[in-house]
This record gives C-alpha cells, sequence and structure tokens, in this order.
C-alpha cells in the first residue's frame, strides 16, 4: 500500500508541476488575446491559463500532502515491527 502512495504522490506532483507551467507558459508567451485563446484551447483545454496553473498548484499542494502521509505510515510501520 505504501508503494501505491508512493506511486499517487509522484504523479499527483508530476501532473501539478505540469498544468502549472503550462499555464505559466501560455500566460507568458501569447499576448495577443487571439492567440491567447488559441493556445488556451490547444494545450490547456477549457478555462485559462490562470484556472490551469491554480488547478496545477493544488495538485502539487495534494502530492506533497500525500507524500507526507505516506512518510508518516512507512516510518510507523517500521517502527511497529
Amino acid at each position: 500500500m505504501i508503494l501505491l502512495g508512493h506511486l499517487l504522490t509522484w504523479c499527483l506532483i508530476i501532473f501539478g508541476a505540469l498544468r502549472a507551467s503550462i499555464g505559466i507558459y501560455v500566460l507568458i508567451n501569447f499576448v495577443d488575446p487571439v492567440a491567447y485563446e488559441a493556445a488556451t484551447r490547444r494545450y490547456i483545454g477549457s478555462g485559462s491559463a490562470g484556472d490551469a496553473i491554480d488547478k496545477g498548484l493544488i495538485y502539487l499542494a495534494f502530492g506533497i500532502v500525500v507524500g507526507l502521509i505516506v512518510r508518516i505510515a512507512k516510518n510507523t510501520t517500521r517502527t511497529e515491527t
């Protein structure tokens, strides 16, 4: 179960960082409103770059919390055996 927690942690951290970085990329590189809208639809899907950054940071924070919980669980199973 701890291995699954590690996998989930890394997936959440990588996905969150990727989503936030794509949102920042679109926000910085596409200044023209028409190009910004096209890039938002192409790279992000729906919503705006700010929404993508917010969701990415939430995934990143959730991944860190899950990682801390997994680390606590790993340490408690070591001391009990």
